[in-house]
């Protein structure tokens, strides 16, 4: 699906989205992918939902953000409470949820100026 979204003052947004892939400024990727306003890191992790790890999540509360959108992929899957103990222990808000709704909602919490990061599953 396209998303037809102002990109507001030069930074990072969701363009499109599809099974298996995401584009950000109207570029594809198809790896696991973070994305902040103005910083993009493909690859973020390795992992495919089942085989997240508590590192995975402290490397997500490391980024300079408030809100972290986790995207499970085509469907909604929550982590364990074990593994999102770095992001109550940094106060970092964590939403989870599939993979089209992270990028929509990404969206939205950018155009409102806040400081968020999407960390997405699309392996």
């Amino acid at each position: 699906m396209k998303l037809q979204l102002d990109r507001p003052d030069g930074l990072n947004t969701f363009t499109a989205y599809g099974e298996g892939y995401v584009s950000v400024n109207g570029i594809r990727h198809s790896c696991n992918l973070a994305v902040l306003p103005e910083r993009l890191i493909p690859d973020w992790t390795q992992a495919t939902f089942d085989t997240l790890r508590v590192e995975d999540f402290a490397w997500l509360a490391s980024l300079d953000a408030e809100i972290i959108l986790l995207g499970t992929g085509n469907r909604l899957r929550f982590p364990t409470p074990d593994l999102m103990r770095p992001l109550v222990q940094a106060q970092k808000g964590l939403e989870v949820m599939d993979l089209p709704a992270a990028c929509r909602t990404y969206n939205v919490l950018i155009g409102e100026g806040r400081k968020v990061a999407a960390g997405l599953l699309l392996a």
